[in-house]
């Protein structure tokens, strides 16, 4: 049975949704760079610390991970900074 939602691996970086990691002061700009983007097909891409491991005997009842998906973490500033760019509908 196929997922509803399948991510297209061909979509491409379009841009940052709210600054970057060195902006908001969560990357010396070297080997940590947490961010979020919009790629060219609406999709958003989030790079963020794997903590999979971690929360999977954490996750709500209402929680599901897949074998293809990992939980991320990202600094709580960096997500309130791409308020601005994400659209209310």
């Amino acid at each position: 049975m196929a997922r509803t939602w399948e991510a297209d691996p061909s979509a491409l970086f379009d841009r940052r949704l709210g600054k970057s990691a060195r902006e908001l002061g969560n990357s010396d700009g070297r080997d940590e760079c947490p961010d979020i983007w919009r790629l060219t097909n609406g999709d958003i891409a989030v790079i963020g610390t794997d903590l999979t491991d971690v929360y999977r005997s954490r996750l709500p009842d209402s929680v599901a991970l897949s074998p293809g998906e990992r939980l991320v973490v990202i600094p709580g500033n960096m997500l309130t900074a791409a308020k601005a760019d994400i659209p209310d509908v």
